[in-house]
C-alpha cells in the first residue's frame, strides 16, 4: 500500500501569494550568496544557469540576451565576463559563421554543481513527500507562474506610463 502525503494546511490565496514572496525574497539573497561564492554577479550567474540548463544545445548570445531581457551589447559584456572568469567558451556556430555559441566549461559546471547539489537535494527530498498528483499541480502552477511573470515583465517594458 502507498503511503499517503500528510494533510496539507488550508490556505487563502492571499496566504499563498505571502508564501511566494517569502519563497522569492529568500531565492533572491540566497542567489545573491551564491553568486558571490562562485566570484560572479547574479546577471552573470542567471546567464551561466541558461547555459547550463540548454547543455548540448548551445545558446547563441542573442537567445541568453532574449531569456535575460538585455541588449546583445550587454550580453557580449555578461560573456566577457563569463569567459575571462572561466565559466563559459565561444565556440563558432557551425550553420553560421557570423554567431557564436556558448558552452559551459566543465570545471566551472563542477565548481556549481558542487555549490547548488546540497540544496538541490534537499528541494528533492521535499518534493519527495508530495504525492505525484500534488507534483503535477505544482509544476503546473511553477509553469504558469513563469509564463504570468514573463507577460507581466514584457507588459511592464512596453508601458508607456511606468509607476
Amino acid at each position: 500500500m502507498t503511503a499517503q502525503p500528510p494533510p496539507r494546511p488550508a490556505a487563502t490565496p492571499a496566504e499563498a501569494i505571502a508564501a511566494m514572496d517569502d519563497l522569492i525574497a529568500t531565492h533572491l539573497l540566497g542567489q545573491q550568496e551564491m553568486a558571490q561564492r562562485l566570484g560572479l554577479n547574479v546577471t552573470d550567474l542567471t546567464c551561466f544557469a541558461y547555459v547550463l540548463q540548454a547543455g548540448e544545445n548551445l545558446l547563441t548570445a542573442g537567445d541568453l540576451a532574449t531569456r535575460v531581457h538585455v541588449t546583445t551589447g550587454a550580453v557580449t559584456g555578461i560573456l566577457n565576463r563569463l569567459e575571462r572568469a572561466g565559466y563559459v567558451t565561444r565556440r563558432p556556430d557551425p550553420q553560421d559563421r557570423r554567431r557564436v555559441r556558448v558552452a559551459a566549461v566543465p570545471d566551472a559546471v563542477a565548481r556549481a554543481y558542487a555549490l547548488y547539489q546540497p540544496y538541490y537535494d534537499r528541494l528533492g527530498a521535499l518534493f519527495a513527500d508530495y504525492s505525484p498528483e500534488e507534483r503535477a499541480v505544482l509544476t503546473d502552477w511553477f509553469t504558469r507562474a513563469t509564463t504570468l511573470a514573463r507577460a507581466y515583465r514584457e507588459e511592464l517594458r512596453t508601458d508607456e506610463n511606468p509607476a
